[in-house]
């Protein structure tokens, strides 16, 4: 594995329990800043993971997609969204539609796909009143401090997403796979190792076994990088989880994750990636205009609650394949 750029940018502050910190000037033109220091601010990230850049007056979408497009020669489309999302064209996103007062807890975006961003890239517009932070961990400090016996029957057996698309929670089937077409909506399950049944009633079924544990393609870091905590049902807020069990019945859950042999998560164990989270999760409030760059790979991240007005841009750059990445198990359709 080649070592990541040795030149970073000066300044960058490093405090315990808060992500690298830049104060920057762009003079009023954050995209041309943007461009001015891409590798080394490519390079801070490859060293620490994540980097919070203050100052650079992100106030518009335009701005921000300026700003991201010359950060990135490749932003994504996405697919298999887990929740809506406002399109802004050209791979900027409004953050996903999830409730304010409940916490997105600790993930990788899209590590359940097999193309997924390398980097992820933030810009907020408008900081909430309070909470609201996108709090993030290292990925591979989190492996280490899980407990070894956890950590190895995930690596042998991968981890299992189910999902079951409707009109009422979570991503529709139009909004995950950019239309509802069955035909079409097939043919992208057969390529990416993903079983589907549709239902009686017109909702699909999906089932989808992926590694839990990665090596970053430039440092060769072993990382955990999965869902399997954030969209299991223990993680669900208890009134929440009864209602959708009640209502979609255990098998029929917008999400849920597993061990991939599908054997169901004991809720202490994915309590305990939960703890190890919190342990290892570095937050600052956001400020208006703020930049955010973060590893998906090497870092996880997450959304905090919230109140007021919250307005985060999100894109997701330099597209790379989990077989690019060393999986420690080999994908195929469950």
């Amino acid at each position: 594995m080649s070592s990541p750029p040795s030149t970073t940018l000066p300044g960058v502050e490093l405090r315990p329990g808060t992500p690298p910190l830049l104060l920057a000037d762009a003079h009023g033109d954050p995209a041309r800043w943007a461009a001015r220091h891409k590798d080394a601010l490519r390079a801070t990230v490859a060293a620490h993971g994540a980097v919070l850049v203050r100052g650079l007056g992100l106030h518009d979408t335009g701005a921000a997609a300026a700003t991201f497009t010359a950060l990135s020669a490749e932003l994504m489309t996405e697919t298999e969204s887990f929740a809506p999302r406002h399109s802004y064209g050209a791979g900027v996103y409004s953050s996903s539609k999830w409730p304010q007062n409940q916490p997105m807890c600790m993930h990788h975006e899209l590590s359940y796909a097999l193309r997924f961003p390398r980097l992820m890239l933030f810009a907020c517009l408008k900081a909430p009143s309070d909470g609201g932070a996108t709090g993030v961990a290292d990925a591979t400090s989190v492996l280490d401090a899980l407990p070894r016996k956890v950590v190895r029957r995930f690596e042998r057996q991968g981890w299992l997403l189910t999902r079951s698309y409707n009109d009422e929670i979570g991503a529709s089937v139009a909004q995950a796979f950019g239309t509802d077409d069955r035909e079409a909506v097939a043919r992208y399950c057969r390529a990416n190792a993903i079983a589907f049944q549709w239902q009686p009633d017109g909702t699909l079924h999906t089932r989808q076994r992926r590694s839990a544990v990665v090596r970053h393609p430039i440092s060769g870091r072993r990382c955990w990088f999965n869902q399997i905590a954030f969209l299991n049902e223990w993680t669900i807020a208890e009134e929440i989880r009864e209602y959708l069990l009640d209502t979609y019945g255990a098998d029929g859950l917008p999400f849920n994750t597993r061990y991939g042999n599908g054997d169901p998560l004991d809720q202490d164990v994915v309590e305990l990636v939960n703890t190890v989270y919190q342990t290892h999760t570095a937050r600052a409030p956001w400020q208006d205009g703020d930049l955010m760059v973060v590893d998906n790979i090497r870092t996880a991240h997450s959304r905090e609650p919230f109140d007021g007005p919250r307005d985060v841009l999100v894109a997701m750059a330099d597209p790379i394949r989990l077989s690019d990445c060393s999986p420690s198990i080999e994908v195929t359709t469950p």
